[in-house]
Protein backbone atom coordinates (compact mmCIF):
# COMPACT_ATOMS: atom_id res chain seq x y z
CA UNK A 1 0.00 0.00 0.00
CA UNK A 2 0.67 3.84 -0.45
CA UNK A 3 2.87 5.06 2.46
CA UNK A 4 1.41 7.91 2.73
CA UNK A 5 -2.20 6.09 2.48
CA UNK A 6 -0.63 3.72 5.07
CA UNK A 7 0.26 6.62 7.61
CA UNK A 8 -3.78 8.17 7.13
CA UNK A 9 -5.03 4.27 8.27
CA UNK A 10 -2.38 4.30 10.79
CA UNK A 11 -4.04 7.84 12.33
CA UNK A 12 -7.64 6.74 11.42
CA UNK A 13 -8.86 10.67 11.43
CA UNK A 14 -8.34 12.82 8.23
CA UNK A 15 -9.19 16.54 10.14
CA UNK A 16 -11.01 18.22 6.89
CA UNK A 17 -9.61 22.23 6.89
CA UNK A 18 -11.51 24.91 5.64
CA UNK A 19 -9.50 27.66 6.28
CA UNK A 20 -10.26 31.31 5.57
CA UNK A 21 -6.94 33.51 6.45
CA UNK A 22 -3.52 31.47 5.66
CA UNK A 23 -1.68 32.82 8.82
CA UNK A 24 -3.71 31.02 11.13
CA UNK A 25 -1.90 27.84 9.42
CA UNK A 26 0.67 27.40 11.28
CA UNK A 27 -0.79 27.27 14.91
CA UNK A 28 -3.44 25.16 13.18
CA UNK A 29 -0.92 22.92 12.77
CA UNK A 30 0.60 23.07 16.20
CA UNK A 31 -2.30 22.21 17.72
CA UNK A 32 -3.13 19.56 15.84
CA UNK A 33 0.54 18.23 16.37
CA UNK A 34 -0.07 18.90 20.13
CA UNK A 35 -3.73 17.12 19.99
CA UNK A 36 -1.55 13.83 18.79
CA UNK A 37 -3.22 14.37 15.00
CA UNK A 38 0.00 15.09 12.81
CA UNK A 39 -3.05 15.35 9.59
CA UNK A 40 -4.69 18.10 7.88
CA UNK A 41 -6.65 17.84 4.83
CA UNK A 42 -7.18 21.19 3.35
CA UNK A 43 -10.10 21.87 1.32
CA UNK A 44 -10.55 23.81 -1.51
CA UNK A 45 -13.13 25.28 -0.67
CA UNK A 46 -11.51 28.74 0.38
CA UNK A 47 -8.95 31.36 -1.27
CA UNK A 48 -6.43 30.53 1.24
CA UNK A 49 -5.87 26.93 0.49
CA UNK A 50 -2.94 26.87 -1.37
CA UNK A 51 -1.07 29.06 1.01
CA UNK A 52 -1.96 27.45 4.22
CA UNK A 53 -0.71 23.93 2.76
CA UNK A 54 2.66 25.49 1.44
CA UNK A 55 2.47 26.60 5.77
CA UNK A 56 1.64 23.38 7.05
CA UNK A 57 4.06 21.13 4.55
CA UNK A 58 6.78 23.44 6.08
CA UNK A 59 6.42 21.03 9.11
CA UNK A 60 8.17 17.55 8.71
CA UNK A 61 5.91 15.89 11.33
CA UNK A 62 2.88 16.80 9.43
CA UNK A 63 0.89 15.09 6.68
CA UNK A 64 -0.92 17.76 4.38
CA UNK A 65 -3.00 16.93 1.76
CA UNK A 66 -5.59 18.74 -0.17
CA UNK A 67 -9.45 18.10 -0.74
CA UNK A 68 -12.46 19.51 -2.58
CA UNK A 69 -10.33 18.89 -5.48
CA UNK A 70 -12.39 19.38 -8.48
CA UNK A 71 -9.44 19.72 -11.57
CA UNK A 72 -6.20 18.80 -12.61
CA UNK A 73 -5.23 22.39 -12.25
CA UNK A 74 -6.36 22.19 -8.44
CA UNK A 75 -3.78 19.19 -7.91
CA UNK A 76 -1.12 20.60 -10.19
CA UNK A 77 -1.72 23.82 -7.62
CA UNK A 78 -2.00 21.51 -4.63
CA UNK A 79 0.73 19.42 -5.03
CA UNK A 80 3.25 22.31 -5.81
CA UNK A 81 2.27 23.73 -2.91
CA UNK A 82 3.35 20.40 -1.06
CA UNK A 83 0.25 18.26 -0.74
CA UNK A 84 0.71 14.33 0.08
CA UNK A 85 -2.49 13.29 -1.21
CA UNK A 86 -5.74 14.54 -2.74
CA UNK A 87 -9.68 13.88 -2.23
CA UNK A 88 -12.27 14.83 -4.05
CA UNK A 89 -15.99 14.91 -3.45
CA UNK A 90 -17.07 12.87 -6.08
CA UNK A 91 -15.42 10.49 -8.79
CA UNK A 92 -13.99 12.76 -11.46
CA UNK A 93 -11.95 10.24 -14.31
CA UNK A 94 -9.89 12.83 -15.18
CA UNK A 95 -9.02 13.99 -11.93
CA UNK A 96 -7.95 10.58 -11.10
CA UNK A 97 -6.62 9.20 -14.20
CA UNK A 98 -4.04 12.01 -13.53
CA UNK A 99 -3.23 11.38 -10.33
CA UNK A 100 -2.89 7.95 -10.97
CA UNK A 101 -0.40 8.43 -13.86
CA UNK A 102 1.67 10.58 -11.48
CA UNK A 103 1.57 8.47 -8.64
CA UNK A 104 -0.63 10.90 -6.42
CA UNK A 105 -2.36 9.57 -3.76
CA UNK A 106 -6.11 10.10 -4.39
CA UNK A 107 -9.34 9.12 -2.51
CA UNK A 108 -12.50 10.16 -4.21
CA UNK A 109 -15.48 9.96 -3.16
CA UNK A 110 -18.03 7.33 -3.99
CA UNK A 111 -21.62 7.18 -2.61
CA UNK A 112 -23.12 3.80 -4.69
CA UNK A 113 -22.15 0.64 -6.21
CA UNK A 114 -21.30 2.23 -9.77
CA UNK A 115 -18.81 4.59 -8.26
CA UNK A 116 -17.30 1.75 -6.07
CA UNK A 117 -16.79 -0.10 -9.55
CA UNK A 118 -15.12 2.99 -11.81
CA UNK A 119 -12.74 3.20 -8.86
CA UNK A 120 -11.82 -0.40 -9.27
CA UNK A 121 -11.39 0.13 -13.03
CA UNK A 122 -9.09 2.42 -12.05
CA UNK A 123 -7.21 0.07 -9.52
CA UNK A 124 -8.06 1.91 -6.17
CA UNK A 125 -8.63 0.73 -3.35
CA UNK A 126 -9.40 3.31 -0.89
CA UNK A 127 -12.22 5.82 -1.54
CA UNK A 128 -14.01 8.46 0.59
CA UNK A 129 -17.58 7.53 0.89
CA UNK A 130 -19.37 11.20 1.10
CA UNK A 131 -21.79 12.81 2.34
CA UNK A 132 -21.91 9.81 4.56
CA UNK A 133 -24.61 10.46 6.76
CA UNK A 134 -26.52 12.31 4.31
CA UNK A 135 -26.52 9.16 2.73
CA UNK A 136 -27.49 6.89 4.91
CA UNK A 137 -24.37 6.73 7.53
CA UNK A 138 -23.12 3.35 8.44
CA UNK A 139 -26.41 1.08 7.74
CA UNK A 140 -25.96 2.18 3.73
CA UNK A 141 -22.15 1.85 3.72
CA UNK A 142 -22.61 -1.89 4.85
CA UNK A 143 -25.15 -2.61 2.17
CA UNK A 144 -22.85 -1.10 -0.75
CA UNK A 145 -19.76 -2.14 0.43
CA UNK A 146 -21.10 -5.75 0.79
CA UNK A 147 -20.18 -7.14 -2.43
CA UNK A 148 -16.39 -5.58 -2.90
CA UNK A 149 -14.63 -7.07 0.29
CA UNK A 150 -11.49 -5.61 -1.40
CA UNK A 151 -12.59 -1.93 -1.10
CA UNK A 152 -11.60 0.16 1.89
CA UNK A 153 -13.64 3.40 3.11
CA UNK A 154 -12.76 6.75 4.55
CA UNK A 155 -16.39 8.12 5.75
CA UNK A 156 -17.00 11.48 5.63
CA UNK A 157 -19.89 14.17 6.29
CA UNK A 158 -21.49 14.15 9.31
CA UNK A 159 -18.68 12.19 11.21
CA UNK A 160 -18.38 13.60 15.07
CA UNK A 161 -17.39 12.29 18.42
CA UNK A 162 -20.54 10.50 18.97
CA UNK A 163 -20.68 8.20 15.88
CA UNK A 164 -17.13 8.11 15.21
CA UNK A 165 -16.33 4.95 17.14
CA UNK A 166 -19.09 3.22 15.62
CA UNK A 167 -17.93 3.72 12.11
CA UNK A 168 -14.01 2.90 13.20
CA UNK A 169 -15.51 -0.49 14.79
CA UNK A 170 -16.64 -1.68 10.66
CA UNK A 171 -13.99 -3.28 9.19
CA UNK A 172 -13.98 -1.80 5.68
CA UNK A 173 -13.59 1.66 7.46
CA UNK A 174 -10.31 2.90 6.53
CA UNK A 175 -10.14 6.13 8.37
CA UNK A 176 -12.82 8.90 9.38
CA UNK A 177 -12.78 12.17 7.52
CA UNK A 178 -14.06 14.77 10.19
CA UNK A 179 -14.38 18.98 10.53
CA UNK A 180 -16.32 18.92 14.21
CA UNK A 181 -12.31 19.37 15.92
CA UNK A 182 -11.11 22.14 13.20
CA UNK A 183 -14.56 24.14 12.91
CA UNK A 184 -13.44 27.59 10.90
CA UNK A 185 -15.05 29.25 13.53
CA UNK A 186 -12.56 27.79 16.15
CA UNK A 187 -9.58 28.71 13.56
CA UNK A 188 -10.84 32.23 12.95
CA UNK A 189 -11.19 32.61 16.29
CA UNK A 190 -7.82 31.73 17.30
CA UNK A 191 -9.04 28.91 19.66
CA UNK A 192 -6.51 26.59 18.98
CA UNK A 193 -6.52 25.67 22.36
CA UNK A 194 -9.84 23.90 22.16
CA UNK A 195 -9.28 22.40 18.57
CA UNK A 196 -5.82 20.79 20.34
CA UNK A 197 -8.74 19.77 23.27
CA UNK A 198 -10.93 18.36 20.72
CA UNK A 199 -8.35 16.64 18.77
CA UNK A 200 -6.46 14.46 21.62
CA UNK A 201 -10.46 13.84 22.59
CA UNK A 202 -10.96 12.02 19.27
CA UNK A 203 -7.70 10.69 18.81
CA UNK A 204 -8.81 9.00 22.36
CA UNK A 205 -11.85 7.50 20.53
CA UNK A 206 -10.25 6.05 17.70
CA UNK A 207 -7.75 4.58 19.84
CA UNK A 208 -10.71 2.72 22.10
CA UNK A 209 -12.49 1.79 18.57
CA UNK A 210 -9.36 -0.27 17.06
Amino acid sequence: MNKTLLKIHNLLIVPVVAIHDAKNAGRLANALLAGGLPCAEITFRTEAAVDAIKIIAKKEEMLVGAGTVLTIEQVKSAVDAGAQFIVSPGFNPKVVNYCRKNEIPITPGISNPTDIEMALDFDLNVVKFFPAEAFGGLKTLKAISAPYGMMQFIPTGGIHAGNLSDYLQFPPVFACGGSWMVKSNLISEGRFDKIEQLTREAVKIAKEAK
